[in-house]
């Protein structure tokens, strides 16, 4: 097996025609099929048999991230009064204030980092639209700071950001459906169980739940636990270097709070994971803890867990799993806080070792692609192609709108 560093991207490439993207869900979310993957044997369900699949009692850890309308357009303005060259800011991560929540509380203005769509049409200077937010007639203006800063004002001390956004931004639906978001997308494109706002793509494998799956679950004594990974544009980032080791992944936000690690701690460092960005932040919880184990005092800064980290060697590499879940909750008691706040940049390929994640639901994923290393690196390198290779035989729709798996090595 090669080092991960040394994986070639190119060993998972595999035919994804065109007509097997689903360019819109099903009217029926949880009439989606659902590939189940168990010890080496494929079958095929739909995805309101899933109560059934779990262990009664067992543990669910959903993203409750929720999808913000995070594309702005803008017209700059042309000498003779017509419109000129179209603009569109697409806002990823805040930068004035940092953190999420109060930045969808910011009145008046607030700054963000940004990708320009045109951005050759706009060096300099500031754009401005008017919009309607709460019945009010509004100014928007975007203006470029450094590097890739805009921002933004629209001179309103009772409107939030967040009015603003729901007022005049477009929801940014993934580029390979190669069609304009639509009105339908606004409810679609979310799961039923998103509360924090943040995401600019969502946590697709949670698009299958409906309200009858989640009492399911319930029914059968599965316990469900939330936690937040605010999925950044870095999700559509293709892998364009030859081998792993040169493609860099996005730092992503997280919120882990103390009621899904206990919830966790419960059931024996277990769980069913919903989706890769439910994964990727459970299992940087095992990095987390062991730096709180190495440094008792250290602040949600220095907890970042870093691309390379987990194949590093660390000092606490003999402890139990459950022992990192320990110490988050003691730093958690000697800092008075509910819940973890920081960012994770962990990238999980073939080599990996999960610790927290025993079963996966997530969908079909891009071929070479970070999403795809992260399948293979649960089930095994010889295995993601057989279970590819039954989905594509048997008409299974790929990608965000389309079916997915239940995956248990």
């Amino acid at each position: 097996m090669k080092a991960p560093k040394d994986i070639l991207i190119a060993d998972y490439a595999y035919e994804l025609p065109d007509e097997r993207i689903a360019k819109y869900p099903l009217a029926e979310r949880d009439a989606s099929k659902l590939l189940t993957y168990t010890h080496g044997a494929i079958a095929h369900r739909l995805f309101r048999d899933l109560p059934g699949l779990l262990p009664e009692g067992s543990l669910v850890v959903m993203n409750n991230t929720r999808v913000i309308q995070a594309r702005l357009h803008f017209r700059k303005a042309a000498p003779d009064g017509l419109q000129g060259a179209r603009i569109e800011v697409f806002c990823l991560e805040p930068a004035r204030p940092a953190d999420y929540v109060l930045m969808f509380q910011q009145t008046a203005t607030c700054t963000w980092h940004c990708l320009i769509g045109n951005a050759k049409k706009w060096k300099a200077g500031e754009l401005s639209r008017q919009i309607t937010a709460e019945g009010r007639e509004l100014t928007l203006s975007a203006c470029r700071l450094d590097g890739d800063l805009v921002r933004f004002t629209w001179g309103d001390a009772d409107i939030t950001w967040a009015q603003v956004l729901d007022a005049c931004g477009e929801l940014p639906i993934p580029p390979y459906l190669n069609r304009q978001t639509e009105a339908s997308d606004l409810r679609t494109y979310q799961t039923v169980y998103s509360k924090v706002k943040g995401s600019v793509a969502a946590p697709t494998a949670g698009l299958h739940f409906t309200p009858a799956v989640l009492q399911g679950l319930d029914a059968r004594g599965i316990e469900r636990a939330e936690l937040t990974l605010h999925v950044g544009a870095g999700t559509f980032k293709p892998v364009k270097s030859e081998r792993i080791e040169d493609h860099e992944m996005h730092a992503e936000w997280i919120y882990v709070p103390r009621k899904a690690v206990e919830a966790l701690l419960r059931h024996g460092g277990e769980c069913t994971a919903v989706g890769t960005t439910s994964v990727r932040t459970l299992e940087s919880l095992y990095y987390i803890g062991q730096k709180i184990m190495a440094q008792p005092d250290i602040s949600e800064e220095e907890m970042k867990v870093g691309q390379w980290e987990p194949y590093g060697e660390r000092p606490q590499d003999g402890t139990s799993d459950l022992a990192p879940l320990q110490a988050i909750l003691a730093w958690m008691d000697s800092h008075h806080a509910d819940a973890l706040h920081t960012s994770t940049q962990i990238i999980i390929a073939p080599g990996y070792r999960y610790h927290y994640v025993k079963r996966l639901i997530t969908n079909f994923h891009q071929p070479q692609s970070t999403l795809l290393l992260l399948v293979s690196a649960f089930v095994g390198e010889e295995h993601w192609r057989d279970i590819y290779g039954y989905a594509l035989d048997n008409s299974f729709r790929f990608l965000s709108y389309g079916d997915s798996s239940l995956l248990e090595p």
